[in-house]
């Protein structure tokens, strides 16, 4: 039985680890990437703890196994991950609806993943529904930064909800796009 819930034990942690480090680029082929997508960032134990301590992630479980997950991640943790710090300094350059991004409450989905025995059905918009009702009622936004070359991310982050509202290249050369969902009006 599939359940969302947000992650409190080490074993989750690392079922998390797990499910990240499969779907990390270097784990996949190039038509895997292309046709299922990847993510960018390999956390540690204790980095992916530390945001837990301060935010707990979503998970989505089938049993005792992680198949799903949305991190969590809040300002206080922007010097934590260093290849993170650039999407944090961009927060304050740009404006959603007329207001530096850096200015609202927001939450960062620090990364999402959906194990590939798992993907098509749901899940993702089932993790997401629980994130929201999670979270919403303490920020007002949720926002995250994608690749641009990451095409399964973008279009299933557009039917969640979530809406383009910057592109820029960062220092390694890959095109982030920023995509926001607005929660304050109970969306």
């Amino acid at each position: 039985m599939i359940h969302s819930t947000t992650s409190k034990t080490k074993e989750e942690l690392l079922g998390i680890l797990q499910l990240q480090k499969a779907n990390l680029p270097g784990a996949l082929t190039p038509e895997e990437i292309q046709s299922q997508g990847f993510v960018t960032v390999s956390h540690s134990y204790e980095a992916l703890k530390k945001l837990n301590d301060i935010e707990q992630h979503l998970i989505g479980k089938d049993g005792d196994n992680v198949m799903a997950y949305l991190l969590a991640m809040t300002e206080k943790s922007k010097e934590d991950i260093p290849v993170l710090i650039p999407m944090f300094e961009t927060f304050g350059k740009i404006l959603f609806k007329g207001i530096p991004v850096s200015e609202y409450n927001y939450i960062v989905v620090g990364q999402v993943c959906v194990a590939k025995d798992y993907r098509g059905m749901g899940i993702l918009d089932k993790c997401y529904a629980a994130y929201h009702d999670h979270f919403s009622n303490k920020y007002d936004l949720a926002i995250t930064e994608i690749d641009a070359k990451n095409l399964r991310s973008l279009n299933a982050h557009k039917r969640i909800g979530f809406s383009e509202i910057h592109r820029y290249s960062a220092a390694d050369n890959i095109e982030w796009v920023i995509v926001v969902w607005d929660w304050r009006n109970g969306i």
